[in-house]
């Protein structure tokens, strides 16, 4: 029996397309819950259908299985290459077939649940950040200095992207802290001061429950250390601050430094580095990652 015919004794509604542009525009008008692709179609093929799907937002968390042939290695490294999620070899077994359907629509509701939790979290950051009119695009400028550093770095993809989603969430935390501390214009008293701190801390309870968050929570939670071990919430000191929360830390004071503030004009991009080539005299960075970003800013 087909895919087809044993698919439609599971009771699952199914759709047709007979050549890949016709795929493709059915699954944008109608999206479903999984899509079996064959190699060969007239037309674009089963890759060139798979990599456009999953490099479109709208179509990306739909699980996409390859129909194959018993043994061909080729068209599953091809596929995986592409981004398929799964392969079904011919013949089918109605079991196997039902089973690993039932699995993967599963999958995919769980991650489109994980994907609108995190929208909701960027949502949340953008609003905190419209609070304060001071500081403009920030976290966009965050997302770009951290993405460029972290590639100067070396670092790999999942530590770009942590730095990249810091550039939004580092702040988050500041939705449970009052307007009136938030927005002050003047400096803090001690009690405020350590309101505005909490801030780390409600950053970190937010995420916390989001596994693709585990990354960007030390960030959040320890971008305002120091070297010395002066900082908080921590008080850490050294390399027992996460390198992450460090290279984010540089990023954010450099930023801040190079733009107005109500109680600051914005420095030159030479200057910013000055005061902070202070702060590592004063012990509050790593000495050897500000040598780092001072060269990598030069550079750019």
């Amino acid at each position: 029996m087909t895919a087809i015919a044993l698919l439609s004794i599971d009771g699952y509604q199914l759709e047709q397309a007979h050549c890949g542009q016709s795929a493709l525009t059915r699954v944008s008008q109608d999206p479903p819950d999984l899509i079996l692709l064959d190699v060969m179609m007239p037309g674009l093929d089963g890759y060139e259908v798979c990599r456009q799907l999953k490099a479109n937002d709208d179509t990306r968390l739909i699980p996409i299985v390859f129909v194959t042939a018993l043994g061909d290695r080729d068209a599953k490294l091809r596929g995986i290459e592409a981004g398929a999620d799964d392969f079904l070899t011919k013949p089918f077994d109605q079991l196997a077939l039902s089973a690993r359907v039932r699995s993967l629509v599963h999958q995919k509701r769980l991650n489109e649940d994980l994907d609108h939790a995190e929208k909701v979290l960027f949502s949340i950051a953008r609003t905190i950040e419209s609070r304060d009119p001071n500081t403009g695009d920030h976290c966009d400028r965050l997302v770009s200095l951290g993405r460029s550093f972290g590639r100067y770095l070396g670092l790999s993809a999942t530590h770009i992207r942590d730095l990249t989603w810091a550039g939004y969430l580092h702040d988050i935390g500041k939705v449970g802290i009052p307007d009136a501390v938030l927005l002050k214009t003047g400096p803090l008293t001690a009690t405020e001061r350590s309101i505005m701190e909490q801030h780390v801390a409600i950053g970190e309870n937010i995420c916390r429950p989001l596994r693709t968050m585990q990354g960007v929570i030390p960030i959040i939670r320890h971008h305002h250390e120091r070297w010395n071990g002066s900082g908080y919430p921590d008080g850490l000191a050294g390399p027992a601050i996460p390198r992450l929360a460090q290279i984010f830390q540089l990023i954010d004071i450099f930023d801040a430094l190079t733009h107005h503030r109500p109680y600051k004009p914005a420095f030159s991009s030479e200057e910013s580095l000055r005061i902070m080539a202070q702060e590592v005299e004063r012990g509050w960075r790593d000495p050897a990652l500000m040598k780092q970003f001072t060269a990598f800013i030069n550079q750019h």
